[in-house]
Formats: C-alpha cells, structure tokens, sequence
C-alpha cells in the first residue's frame, strides 16, 4: 500500500522539482510544438486537447459555478502541468524501455483494482486522479500504467523512485531523446527530469481561437 502510495506520487513530485540546468527549444525551430521529444512533436493543439478534457471531467464533477471557479483557481498551472506528465510519460516509458522494464496490461488491471479498493471503488479512483494529479479519467488507465512502469524500473535499480538512482536513469533518457519544451511552457531541466518555469513573463499563451488558457 506505501509503494503504491508513494509511486502515485512520482508525478507531483516530479512537477514541484526546480534546478538551474535548463533546456529549451528556439521560439522557430519547432513552430506549433509544445514540446518536441525523441523528434516527436507533442502540438499545442494535443496539448490543448488534453487540457479541455481535464476541464470537461471538472465540470462534470463540480457543476457548482463557484465551486468551480475555485477549482480553476487552484489549478490554474494545469497547462504546463499537463506538458510535464506528456513529457515525462515519454521519458519514463524510455527509461524503462533502456532498462528491459516492460508492464503489461494485467499489471495495470491489477494496480488499477488495488487503487479502486482503496478510493472505494471505480468512480472514487477517477476523482480522486482528477483531483490531485489533473488525470482525466479517459487517461487514468495510461497514467496507471507510468506508475507501474516506475515502480518495475525502480526494482530493477535497486532503488525507489524517491532515490537518486532513479531519477539519474530519467535524466540519462531525457538526455538521450534531447526534450525541448517552447519557452511559452518553460523548459525541462535534464537533471531532475522536469518542466521548470522559463523566465518569459511577456509571453501568454493562446488558443487557436484567441483565448488565453490557464498555464
């Protein structure tokens, strides 16, 4: 029950990480990247799409309009907080890949029921995602599988993912796929393997139809 409490853990705190080691992406060499990985782009349109999920599911959630206009408030970094789980989840799933880890879909099944138990059931897990990691519940299965695949890759290291070791083998991934993340977003920092804040206070970020969006 700790290792699962602690893996789930390995986003948010990945997202609370800061150092001075930065890289970031040339405002034209990627136009209409979020972030490219492995010379994979990740569009702002994806990334805009997996944000309105998160807000469709809160919407769901809190119909109360002041209720949810809190909830905005507390997450208003939900953009550059969802790059950074796109992000991750590629560099992670690399660092797995490097260190023979696999996780198949029982494994999710598993992991997934072990949680639902623990949330009192389905629909409290998916809240319960929604709530402290910004996990829309389409996703939660993809997210449970980076949980299992941390856990396996921590094993295997003979560590756990609070340890050095670990996050030194992210770093070597995010290394290896050259992460670039538009400066409108931040930039990653290789070392700790997360999306840091850039300092560009005059950029703000738009959607394709004209609106600011929450960052």
């Amino acid at each position: 029950m700790h290792r699962r409490r602690r893996t789930a853990l390995v986003l948010s705190a990945a997202i609370a990480a800061a150092a001075p080691f930065l890289t970031a992406c040339g405002s034209g060499a990627h136009a209409g990247a979020a972030a490219v990985v492995g010379g994979q782009r990740i569009t702002v349109s994806q990334l805009e799409s997996r944000v309105n999920e998160v807000r469709q599911a809160q919407r769901a959630a809190v119909p109360d309009e002041t209720q949810y206009q809190q909830v905005l408030a507390s997450t208003s970094s939900l953009t550059r907080d969802t790059l950074h789980n796109m992000v991750l989840d590629q560099v992670l799933h690399r660092a797995a890949q490097d260190a023979g880890v696999s996780v198949t879909r029982k494994e999710v099944e598993q992991l997934r029921s072990g949680l639902e138990q623990q949330a009192g059931g389905a629909k409290g897990l998916q809240a319960a995602w929604l709530q402290k990691y910004g996990i829309a519940p389409k996703h939660l299965d993809d997210n449970l599988r980076l949980q299992a695949e941390a856990t396996k890759l921590a094993q295997v290291l003979g560590t756990d993912t609070a340890q050095p070791a670990f996050w030194k083998a992210l770093a070597k991934a995010s290394q290896e796929l050259h992460v670039d993340i538009n400066p409108r977003y931040g930039a990653w920092d290789v070392q700790k393997s997360s999306r840091v804040d850039a300092k560009t206070p005059w950029v703000r970020e738009v959607t394709s139809a004209g609106t600011q969006v929450s960052a």
